[in-house]
């Protein structure tokens, strides 16, 4: 785990797409790993198909960008769950239908047992609702699954993943008020 990371304090956290459409759901489904990376999870487990063009996507990220992520795809994601839920860890699954993130998030956050996050895609089977130990809402109206999973990270971490340093990292963007600054890193980190 990465020194400083917000895991550290809050456990292990993985992120399970279910329900992508790779005709369909490419770029949502690559801004929802590239979420979970930015935003502190630890893993992207992209469930029951593997689309190559969002996990070279993603590793191309980390690449440039830095980082240690776990990525995976092609896992049956049911199963995934139940091995999740016999290992020890709960399952908290993102819906509009759920209860108020607020209302659960310091119960969830106060846990020690890693955490999987599944963000849906089409029509999520009943399954996922009874498997998880929470249905969380991020608010209780139609919305992207990009949104929700940035909100609940940041409600879990409580805002420390927004300053996460990425070992390996090859670029850097230096803040400024009114231009664009990237900087090339060596091997070691130092601005090049």
């Amino acid at each position: 785990m990465q020194a400083g990371h917000p895991a550290e304090r809050y456990g292990r956290v993985y992120v399970l797409r279910i329900g992508h459409r790779p005709e369909r759901d490419k770029r949502i489904t690559t801004h929802v790993g590239l979420v979970a990376r930015a935003f502190g999870a630890n893993g992207f487990i992209l469930g029951d198909v593997c689309d190559s063009h969002v996990m070279e996507s993603l590793r191309g990220v980390l690449e440039r960008w830095g980082g240690v992520m776990h990525l995976e795809c092609g896992v049956p994601s049911r199963r995934y769950v139940m091995e999740w839920r016999r290992q020890g860890g709960e399952v908290i699954h993102l819906t509009m239908y759920g209860l108020h993130v607020d209302d659960v998030i310091g119960e969830i956050r106060s846990s020690p047992k890693p955490k999987l996050v599944i963000v849906g895609a089409e029509k999520v089977p009943p399954f996922f609702y009874e498997a998880a130990d929470y249905n969380v809402a991020i608010g209780n109206q139609p919305h992207s699954e990009v949104a929700a999973l940035a909100i609940f990270l940041d409600r879990l971490y409580e805002g420390r993943e927004l300053r996460i340093e990425f070992p390996n990292a090859k670029l850097r963007i230096i803040p400024s008020p009114r231009s664009k600054k990237v900087v090339s890193l060596d091997s070691e980190g130092i601005e090049g």
